[in-house]
């Protein structure tokens, strides 16, 4: 009866962080919209959005129930927690104004990249920020460079467990093919996006460690493919952000 009981607590937190990831793809939804897409019965979610307003972590406005504000301090506890992520933010915003093009900061997490924190330049692919939006870690320069820098049976086990979809034409998806990819990352020290995330795209990416030798996190830096020359796709670029890195670094072990 124990063992019965646990599963049907375990499986009712599922089910209520469901609909908050559920809240926040629809930037606010009915129970309804929700009952269809979770195949939930409506008294059931309206049984969970009801705790969770209790609790302060939803709101309603009419129909619609949406994210309460409770997020962005935990939001900010999470993102702030290690100093690393921290000194990022400086480093990112010096990035995006040297290339005048979208600067973002990654981590990697159970196997996924997570944007930490993103700062637009004068041409930015997009101004709209991405931060705690996860992605498949192969289909970035960013996710390359953070792969480049784990252990091979990490990276396998990422294979593993997460795939790799495709998300251009232009997207690795065999996996000999990838590692190859990431020891030459590894031997450059920086990885290359050429449209394997977005159609007319392209990327730049160099990883960082922090203090104990390990990597934390990548930069990158993404544009319209036009304005990527292969002089500044190559070459360009790819200095900025070493040069960048080094000094995240080392201000990182003095932290």
């Amino acid at each position: 009866m124990t063992n019965d009981t646990g599963s049907r607590q375990v499986q009712a937190t599922k089910t209520s962080l469901e609909i908050v990831e559920e809240l926040r793809e629809l930037d606010g939804a009915r129970v309804t919209e929700l009952a269809e897409i979770l195949d939930l019965s409506p008294s059931t979610v309206h049984t969970h959005l009801s705790t969770l307003i209790d609790v302060d972590y939803v709101v309603k406005s009419g129909d619609f129930y949406h994210l309460s504000l409770h997020f962005l301090g935990l939001a900010n506890y999470v993102r702030n927690r290690r100093n690393a992520y921290r000194v990022a933010e400086s480093y990112t915003d010096q990035l995006a104004r040297e290339t005048e093009c979208r600067a973002v900061f990654v981590v990697e997490e159970n196997g996924r990249g997570v944007y930490m924190y993103t700062y637009s330049g004068k041409h930015a692919v997009w101004k709209y920020s991405t931060v705690g939006k996860r992605f498949p870690l192969h289909q970035t320069a960013a996710g390359k460079a953070i792969l480049s820098q784990l252990p091979q049976e990490r990276v396998v086990n990422i294979i593993n467990e997460w795939g790799l979809p495709a998300s251009t034409k232009n997207t690795i998806t065999d996996r000999s093919e990838l590692l190859n990819e990431l020891d030459a990352v590894e031997d450059r020290g920086v990885a290359f996006n050429d449209e394997e995330q977005l159609s007319g795209v392209k990327a730049v990416g160099v990883p960082v460690d922090g203090s104990d030798g390990r990597v934390v996190g990548a930069f990158s830096v993404a544009s319209p493919a036009n304005r990527m020359t292969k002089d500044r796709f190559k070459e360009e670029i790819p200095k900025i952000l070493l040069g960048v890195a080094n000094e995240f670094e080392l201000e990182n072990s003095m932290a």
